[in-house]
């Protein structure tokens, strides 16, 4: 028989979380800047908070001053924190940086986890991932213009990408660009740690998006004749495809399970007005249109979460659950998106106002469906492992 609740030390830590983002994260959600975050002098000892409960970085492992916990449990935490855009700030684990570490930590030298992990896990700095060109489809990276050339001990770099995610107070960003032209197309690629000080890199602007929930921004950044040390390389030459994708997955368990929480905090808004809100002699909830709402609702963030936690569940038996994580995203981001837009319709003009944070999370989750690969991808993905499976059991 499956064993669906938490583990007493997981019980334990949702409980811890929950009471944590009631008394210090809603409270200080109205001091959140869009695009820049909560000022430091919010920020901060808030994270200290944090660290003191010992629910600080649930991504990394014990030694680096994470939590070192599976993924099942990163998901039931993500779950809680994700219901506040400040959550995962505070909490010290808010993309970029988190997957930033997470490369850092699998394929970083003694050196650049001195210099680059330790400060960016401990939140003292920040970092940026620039991987994404606007002359390019970001459905096709094989397809990415930017390169690096050795120069004796210099790896000089040339790279137009834009929607690079916190770029605007990072101290540094890891680029991808292409090491080795004639190689087979996942093998042409590298990893590249760059100083945001470096005279050869420029964030060119802002670009305006959807959504200001990002600490950053997210910013078109040029790469020019930019010189770094050999040693700036991460991992191996032409490995540049597979530690990119130590940070998808793991990600991708973060972003459906925080979309799960933004989703939930979304219905309890929508079931608590539709009880209060009276219109024709009775509640907004005894109305069938609006119970519909409520079903709908409530069995589509059930079915999205058990999918993201048996994903999770996979991961942790060493699966790569390219199958499951794809499933989850397309999935996932199609409930977030539905149970808010419910959420808006049941609270009327006063869901697209600034006096519930509904609006916020309706302009946020339309790029759940084209981040971290659009949602025709991951179909695509999940189509070919079923025929594939399917053929080999003919």
């Amino acid at each position: 028989m499956f064993d669906f609740s938490p583990t007493p030390e997981q019980q334990e830590m949702i409980e811890k979380a929950t009471a944590f983002m009631e008394e210090y994260v809603y409270p200080n959600e109205k001091h959140m800047v869009p695009h820049r975050g909560l000022p430091e002098k919010i920020l901060k000892p808030l994270q200290h908070r944090v660290k003191d409960s010992g629910l600080w970085a649930g991504h990394m492992p014990k030694e680096v001053g994470g939590m070192g916990m599976g993924f099942v449990s990163l998901g039931l935490l993500s779950e809680i924190i994700g219901r506040s855009p400040i959550g995962p700030y505070i909490f010290g684990s808010m993309a970029p940086d988190a997957g930033n570490s997470e490369i850092l930590w699998h394929a970083g030298t003694d050196e650049q986890k001195k210099k680059y992990l330790l400060p960016l896990v401990n939140a003292d700095v920040r970092s940026c991932f620039a991987m994404t060109e606007p002359e390019v489809s970001g459905s096709d990276p094989t397809m990415l213009h930017a390169g690096a050339e050795l120069d004796g001990d210099e790896w000089v770099i040339n790279a137009h990408k834009w929607f690079t995610t916190s770029a605007i107070g990072a101290s540094f960003s890891i680029v991808m660009a292409m090491t080795d032209p004639e190689a087979p197309p996942h093998e042409r690629f590298s990893l590249f740690i760059v100083d945001a000080d470096n005279p050869g890199f420029e964030i060119v602007r802002e670009i305006p998006v959807m959504g200001d929930h990002y600490a950053g921004g997210h910013c078109e950044v040029r790469y020019t004749n930019c010189r770094i040390p050999k040693g700036n390389i991460l991992g191996n030459r032409g490995e540049g495809f597979k530690l990119a994708q130590l940070r998808l997955g793991p990600g991708r368990i973060t972003h459906a399970m925080r979309w799960i929480g933004v989703a939930k905090r979304s219905f309890d808004l929508m079931v608590d007005y539709s009880t209060e809100r009276v219109t024709r002699g009775k509640p907004l909830s005894e109305f069938q249109s609006i119970q519909n709402f409520i079903a709908d609702s409530a069995a589509e963030i059930e079915a999205a979460r058990l999918l993201t936690l048996h994903a999770a569940w996979k991961m942790d038996q060493g699966d790569e659950a390219r199958k499951e994580i794809s499933i989850i995203k397309f999935f996932g981001a199609r409930v977030l998106h539905d149970v808010i837009d419910r959420a808006i319709q049941v609270h009327g003009a006063l869901g697209i106002t600034a006096d519930t944070p509904l609006e916020g999370f309706y302009r946020e989750a339309r790029s759940a469906r084209i981040y971290d690969g659009a949602d025709e991808v991951h179909r695509m993905v999940v189509a070919k492992q079923v025929l594939k499976a399917f053929h080999a059991g003919r």
